[in-house]
C-alpha cells in the first residue's frame, strides 16, 4: 500500500464538547465523509533528549519547532508497519515527513541500533535530526481514539476528532496495551482542521455561530506539563 510521506498544511485546533461534536457532524454531512479506517486507536512513541530539549522549546512557542515520533494505527507487532515521523512547524505552517517500515526496524533505527538502508531525502533528514540531537530516546507513550473525515469534493480539507487522549512514561512500546493518564478534561474532544488553504465558508459560519475558537494545544506538550514536569519539580523540591 502506498502511503503519503510529505505533508504541508495548516493544522487548526479546537477543544469542543460532545454536544458540539454532534452538531458539527450534522453540518459536515453534505460535505465530508468518515475515512475508510473508521474509528481508530492511534499510538505514538515520542522521542526527546535527556533534558527534554525538544518539548521545552516547543512550549516556549518559537517561530520554528520540531519533534520526532514513531506512530502506529493499531497495536503493533515487530513486523507491523509503523511510521517514523519528523514534524516541524514554521510560521504557523506544519511540515511533516515520514517513512513507513516495520516496528522493530523503526525502533532500532531511531535508537541508533540500525542504519536505514535505502537513502532518500526523508531518511537523510531523519538521520540528520538523530545526529543533531544525539541523546534522543523514548520518553512518552501517547494514544488517542480518532475519527477522521475527508472532503467529498476532492480537495485536501480534513477534520479529525480525538478523544480518550492518554499518556504515560512507562511501557514505551507500540506493542503494548493502551493505558495512561488522561490529558483532556472529561467530556472534551480535540477537533483539528487540516488544510493547505482557507476554511470552507460553511465551516467558518458554524464555528462562528457556535462560538468555537481556535486554541493552542499540543498533546505531547500537555502530557509533559501534566506528567513529566510536575514529577521533576516534585523531585527537585524533595532534595532542595
Amino acid at each position: 500500500m502506498a502511503y503519503q510521506t510529505v505533508f504541508k498544511r495548516y493544522e487548526l485546533k479546537y477543544i469542543i464538547t460532545e454536544e458540539q461534536k454532534e452538531k458539527m457532524l450534522k453540518v459536515m454531512e453534505p460535505y465530508m465523509a468518515l475515512d475508510q479506517y473508521g474509528r481508530t486507536v492511534i499510538r505514538n512513541i515520542y522521542f526527546d533528549t535527556d533534558n527534554y530539549r525538544l518539548i521545552r522549546r516547543s512550549i516556549e512557542k518559537p517561530t520554528y519547532k520540531e519533534k520526532l515520533r514513531i506512530r502506529s494505527y493499531n497495536r503493533a507487532k515487530p513486523q507491523s508497519t509503523v511510521f517514523v515521523e519528523v514534524k516541524k512547524k514554521y510560521d504557523s505552517i506544519v511540515y511533516k515527513r515520514r517513512i513507513s517500515l516495520s516496528e522493530e526496524s523503526a525502533m532500532n533505527w531511531v535508537q541508533g541500533r540500525y542504519s536505514f538502508k535505502k537513502q532518500t531525502q526523508i531518511s537523510n533528514e531523519i538521520d540528520y535530526f538523530l545526529s543533531y540531537y544525539k541523546t534522543l530516546h523514548p520518553v512518552a507513550f501517547l494514544s488517542y481514539e480518532r475519527e477522521a473525515f475527508y472532503s467529498l469534493n476532492g480537495d485536501d480539507f480534513r477534520v479529525t476528532f480525538d478523544d480518550t487522549i492518554l499518556c504515560r512514561e512507562e511501557d514505551l512500546s507500540l506493542e503494548a496495551d493502551v493505558w495512561g493518564t488522561p490529558i483532556l478534561d472529561d467530556g472534551k474532544i480535540l477537533m483539528e482542521i487540516k488544510c493547505s488553504g482557507g476554511i470552507p465558508i460553511w465551516m467558518a459560519h458554524f464555528l462562528s455561530e457556535e462560538k468555537i475558537y481556535k486554541t493552542s494545544f499540543s498533546k505531547y506538550g500537555t502530557a509533559y506539563e501534566k506528567l513529566i514536569y510536575n514529577k521533576q519539580h516534585q523531585e527537585e523540591k524533595k532534595y532542595a
